[in-house]
């Protein structure tokens, strides 16, 4: 079963750009492992709570990385 898992700073992306990104991965493994691959394959996104998360040694948080994601009404 084709199994992607990407983690993502909460809050930073929308409901909309998850599934996005969902969906996509699933397209990319169908156009890799042919149409088999639709039903197996399994995106997880998780959301890493602020300054759950680092890199280089430093420990990131939203203010360092930016705005969160937009609230848009119509995505949640």
């Amino acid at each position: 079963m084709p199994f992607a898992n990407f983690k993502v700073p909460e809050k930073t992306l929308t409901p909309k750009q998850k599934e996005m990104i969902v969906t996509r991965t699933t397209e990319l493994y169908v156009e890799i492992y042919g149409e088999r691959a639709r039903n197996n394959t399994m995106v997880l996104v998780e959301e890493v709570a602020d300054g759950g998360w680092g890199i280089s040694g430093n420990v990131l948080t939203l203010a360092l990385l930016g705005e969160a994601a937009p609230s848009d009404a119509s995505d949640a």
